[in-house]
């Protein structure tokens, strides 16, 4: 993007500001089509910078991956690691519960960005991971869980909860649920 002029720098960030609103609004399947309309721009300034829906979609996932990956390094300084982790996740399950039909694209299987040859959710275990071992040597977390499990169950929860009144809130509850378990310990 850096030899790009700059209205084009500009359209590929207004594009990507209304792409940001119209996938949190309608989830994954946001028309191409509506986006450049209310972008004000033609569909195929859309698709020149954005091949196709995949590349879009990584693009709407990349700022706040990168976020969220970034988070994850600063709570590794933080003194109690299972507080760190659950702020984390708590960040994390905030994120996909907002943005609305997009969840399914988190799962270990799901979108691949070809120039790295990584994933969005990827890059989120690999951040996360560091934090999960260390609860676990605190005791915090069970041995053998790993940063992928934890984001395979926030997305359960986020896909099951997306069509309540308070998505977030719900998910929150959920969340909360799982972490402390549904036996309390005496």
């Amino acid at each position: 993007m850096a030899g790009q002029r700059a209205d084009a720098r500009r359209n590929y960030a207004h594009i990507l500001e209304v792409a940001q609103e119209e996938v949190a609004a309608y989830g994954a399947d946001a028309s191409l089509e509506r986006i450049a309309r209310v972008a004000g721009v033609g569909s195929a300034t859309v698709r020149r910078h954005f091949p196709g829906r995949r590349a879009l979609l990584e693009a709407v996932f990349r700022e706040q991956t990168e976020t969220l990956c970034v988070h994850a390094r600063e709570l590794m300084g933080r003194s109690d690691p299972r507080a760190a982790l659950l702020d984390w996740l708590d960040a994390l399950a905030a994120y996909i519960a907002s943005a609305r039909g997009l969840a399914v694209t988190l799962l270990p299987d799901g979108m691949v960005d070809e120039d790295r040859g990584t994933s969005c959710s990827t890059e989120l275990s690999m951040a996360a991971q560091p934090l999960v071992q260390r609860a676990a040597q605190a005791g915090a977390v069970a041995s053998g869980v790993t940063a992928t499990d934890l984001i395979t169950l926030i997305v359960g929860i986020v896909l099951a909860t997306e069509n309540c009144s308070d998505p977030a809130a719900e998910t929150s509850r959920l969340l909360a649920l799982a972490l402390n378990g549904v036996s309390p310990r005496t």
